[in-house]
């Protein structure tokens, strides 16, 4: 059932922390024609993924009929495959946000999806993503016309939301709405109260800057920041504006933001590979942290902190350069669905 007006917040619905439990998770199988350099490494590196959260918790793998038999030879035996006719194979922005209330039910808001930007076409068949999904969940879903993608935003599921000036306000998403309209319809749609602006990534050329690329809540009152510890990389200054712009702020309940750090990997010409470079980009299982490798010196350092950060869960580090080359990372491939 779709409630266009409706207000989320009105049935208790908001949506939850990652790092709360799951029912399962979704991805979508990588299908877009002339994006990927080597389209049987991409395959090969999603299965890597699927296989391992699979470990953790069931996994759905939505993939388009033609695509459903290449899937099923990669994917271990325990993921469902789905299929469903879609453009791309990022669920993270194109899939439902999924929502929960203290009733035990489950639903959805789903925003506009225009493929970032416009920048690939076609993109008609993942703007039905959301619903979709949410159809299959068996979940109520609360539409929106804003126009926005899910690793724009990070929740702690007390209130608060984090996104990027870079990316929500950008002209090529939503011309006419104010900083204002853009919060009160993220408010309204993932049952919240406060939303904190950072700058984000104007370099961002995919994404425009999605926050799960900079950073992450850890939990209510605690954010993950991914800072560059190189002054001499392109990317340097990223991380110190939002730093600067995430010091001093206060989520929905008062409290100041308790700040964590990770280093990201290198834009230096020549070493950087060219897409997404960010270890904040993971993806927490049900007793798993699921990091991104890039063959980078730092990624020993990224494991263990996030060994750290959550000593109670197993740390799996996998190699995606065949994935981060087309723009994203692990949590930009994974979409989360609570346990309702």
């Amino acid at each position: 059932m779709r409630s266009p007006a409706s207000d989320p917040r009105d049935r208790g619905f908001y949506m939850p922390g990652e790092w709360r439990a799951h029912a399962c998770c979704w991805m979508a199988w990588p299908c877009r024609a002339g994006l990927w350099a080597d389209a049987r490494a991409t395959q090969q590196a999603y299965a890597r993924v699927a296989n391992t959260i699979a470990g953790f918790e069931p996994l759905k793998m939505l993939a388009p009929a033609h695509k459903a038999a290449e899937a099923r030879e990669l994917l271990d035996a325990g993921i469902e495959i789905i299929e469903m006719p879609i453009d791309d194979s990022w669920t993270r922005d194109s899939g439902p946000n999924f929502l929960i209330n203290d009733d035990g039910e489950l639903a959805g808001a789903c925003w506009r999806f225009n493929a970032w930007g416009g920048k690939y076409d076609p993109y008609d068949q993942d703007a039905m993503m959301g619903s979709r999904i949410l159809r299959l969940a068996g979940a109520h879903e609360f539409v929106s016309d804003l126009v926005a993608e899910g690793g724009g935003v990070t929740v702690d599921g007390e209130g608060t939301v984090i996104t990027t000036e870079s990316c929500f306000l950008n002209r090529n998403r939503n011309p006419g709405w104010s900083r204002r309209d853009v919060e009160r319809e993220l408010c309204r749609t993932l049952g919240a109260s406060r939303v904190l602006w950072i700058p984000g990534d104007p370099q961002d050329t995919e994404t425009d800057g999605h926050v799960d690329g900079i950073a992450a809540f850890i939990e209510p009152g605690r954010v993950l920041l991914e800072v560059n510890p190189d002054k001499t990389d392109p990317h340097y200054a990223i991380g110190q504006i939002n730093l600067a712009a995430l010091a001093h702020q206060k989520d929905a309940r008062g409290r100041r933001l308790e700040l964590e750090f990770i280093h990201e990997g290198c834009y230096h010409p020549g070493v950087w590979n060219g897409g997404c470079s960010s270890y904040v980009n993971a993806y927490l299982a049900n007793g798993a942290v699921v990091v991104p490798g890039y063959g980078y010196d730092r990624d020993p350092e990224a494991v263990e902190t996030y060994q750290r950060l959550y000593p109670d869960r197993a740390v799996v580090q996998l190699q995606i350069h065949d994935i981060a080359v087309g723009g994203g990372g692990v949590h930009c491939i994974t979409q989360q669905q609570p346990a309702a």
